[in-house]
């Protein structure tokens, strides 16, 4: 079987990794409990782990689909399945690999549509097997281990580097971030997040040292951050290195289509410079507040519904990756088989060198909140946003939350004011409180017009005009819930006023049923909001629930009648997050 041979070394340096006391073992929680239950020299008696045999016309065949980057790794130890006559239970394992973007896995499994004609899964990061249980498909992938990892950092043409002192002088995530997109003269580029790991991970990372960097300024840094990366951003990873200044010349350097610096894994840098020769190799900066890391998780796909054969086949192959020969293909293809000692060679090879820390331990990975949050703040990012915001302001807003020393109003105000700073000046917004007869015979009134955060008015922006008058919010003395009526107008005034090329939507935050017995009923309000959508210029309705005695249901049926969601929060402090979370929903099924 052929072997694959390291890139030549660039340069002479050697670097000097700093073995960790703490590294993950890399892989194999179900097979080893499997080996341990049964007694490993009964499991080997019985064939389960059996090396070699005769294999006869009974092979067992395993179905493989793994994200672009790991399935040629994941081919070759197959290939050498079949060639050393590896069996389970007696039987040869046939694996067959098919190489898929781990999103779009992500998606299919997640809508839960259809049977899926495979048994394994390898992404190239747990952050996709999350987010598949969040929708139809969350009791039916079963993450059996890690088979390897990979640190993110960011990749840079020899020039760009040494210009910024490469390797002595070390970075943190916003300091690179900071050089790479403040002039022209180094540009910064990514794989979307929505599709990328390698640029999900490294937005979390980013946001997370700005907001401790920068404490009350940090999600506004965090946000403009990312506008900057936008500008920038491919639909892929692949795609990403296509955008790599091809060499040194100067129409290479000055085309502002080519990047000179890239946003991407360990292992991606290694496969580059594999194959680009050392005049147009990476060197790599390992951000010094910490590396995320891809850790390609083995994933069984509804192994409820496996034979018995097949499910041992894929444990069986599956523990290859323990072994010195599964070690050794994952690290000729640029993998790390051990985070806390990675390889002088492996990175060497994809541009690392001393005092990088790239033996440093990973920075703990972002919570399925913070991705959210991130990935919300992406889509309002990249599109920008045009929202208008209809706050609840009945008597009932005054009552107090379980546990806090605060009305529901003084909880909402502080979360919209967080979620406000998440915004950059290019996003409009909107605000509009509500009680019955709170205008006249109307039960709503506007506050503040939906505009840019960063028109100036007098001395003053429109985000300062804003926060202000979300601080006044208060509860009417009196009023009830006039929230059909409400509903009905807010989404006239923000279909009459949709901005092309934005994410629009209406975010209304209640506390109550409707309580106007004068006004339209529901499903009225239900049938003119179906007709006013508009698939071709969307403007989803974001409805939040606020509190025990809201109506889920009824937020719900009203959000869905426009394509939107609807949300219940116990707690207002909620309601930041799932703002976020709701636009990054609705962003995604615009697309």
């Amino acid at each position: 079987m052929g072997r694959h041979s390291l890139p030549d070394e660039r340069g002479t340096a050697t670097p000097d990794p700093r073995p960790q006391s703490r590294g993950r073992t890399v892989a194999l929680a179900t097979a080893l409990v499997l080996v341990v239950a049964g007694g490993a020299a009964a499991a080997v008696r019985g064939g389960l782990l059996s090396l070699g045999g005769s294999c006869g016309d009974d092979a067992v065949r395993l179905d493989v689909v793994a994200d672009p980057a790991v399935s040629p790794a994941l081919r070759e130890a197959a290939d050498e399945a079949r060639e050393q006559e590896i069996t389970s239970d007696g039987h040869c394992v046939d694996v067959r690999v098919t190489a898929r973007d781990s999103y779009e896995v992500a998606a299919e499994l997640r809508s839960g549509k259809g049977d899926p004609e495979y048994d394994v899964w390898v992404p190239d990061s747990d952050v996709w097997v999350q987010r598949v249980g969040l929708g139809a498909m969350r009791s039916k992938v079963s993450p059996a281990g890690n088979i390897a990892s990979s640190p993110v950092g960011i990749g840079m043409v020899s020039s760009a580097a040494e210009s910024l002192g490469w390797p002595k002088r070390t970075y943190s995530w916003p300091e690179l971030t900071t050089a790479g997109t403040k002039s022209d003269k180094l540009r910064l580029g990514t794989a979307d997040p929505a599709r990328s790991a390698s640029g999900l991970l490294a937005l979390a990372a980013m946001g997370a040292s700005a907001k401790k960097q920068g404490g009350k300024e940090g999600d506004t840094q965090a946000a403009a951050l990312a506008k900057a990366l936008a500008s920038r951003t491919s639909d892929s990873d692949d795609r990403l290195l296509d955008t790599l200044a091809r060499d040194g010349s100067g129409a290479e350097q000055s085309d502002p289509r080519r990047n000179q610096a890239l946003v991407l894994s360990e292992q991606a840098a290694y496969a580059h410079n594999a194959s680009a020769g050392e005049k147009n190799s990476l060197a790599l900066f390992y951000p010094k507040d910490g590396s995320p890391r891809l850790d390609y998780p083995y994933t069984l796909v509804e192994d409820g519904r496996m034979s018995t054969d097949t499910s041992r086949a894929a444990l069986r192959f599956m523990t290859m990756f323990s072994d010195d020969d599964g070690r050794r293909i994952l690290a000729e293809h640029g993998f790390r088989t051990d985070p806390g000692q990675p390889s002088d060679r492996l990175v060497t090879a994809a541009g690392g060198r001393t005092p990088q820390p790239y033996a440093d331990e990973a920075a703990d990975p972002p919570s399925d909140k913070e991705l959210q949050e991130t990935l919300g703040m992406w889509t309002i990012t990249v599109q920008s946003a045009r929202l208008s915001t209809v706050v609840d302001a009945s008597e009932s807003m005054r009552q107090f939350v379980p546990g806090r020393d605060q009305s529901r109003m003084e909880v909402t105000k502080a979360s919209l004011l967080r979620a406000l700073a998440g915004f950059t000046d290019e996003d409009e917004i909107g605000l509009w409180d509500f009680a019955t007869r709170l205008d006249g015979a109307r039960d709503y009134r506007e506050l503040e017009p939906t505009r840019r955060l960063g028109d100036r008015k007098g001395g003053t922006t429109h985000r300062d005009a804003l926060s202000e008058a979300f601080s006044e919010l208060q509860p009417v003395p009196g009023g009830a819930t006039g929230l059909y009526d409400t509903t009905l107008a807010a989404y006239k005034e923000a279909r009459s006023t949709y901005a092309r090329g934005k994410f629009n939507a209406l975010v209304i935050l209640t506390d109550g049923a409707n309580q106007d017995p004068g006004s339209i009923s529901r499903s009225s309000l239900i049938a003119q909001l179906e007709e006013i959508a508009d698939r071709e210029h969307p403007v989803p309705i974001i409805a939040i629930a606020v509190g025990p005695e809201a109506d889920k249901d009824e937020v719900l049926q009203i959000a869905e009648a426009t394509g939107g969601s609807g949300h219940q929060v116990d707690d207002p402090a909620q309601i930041h997050a799932v703002i976020l979370k709701a636009i990054m929903e609705a962003g995604s099924n615009q697309g």
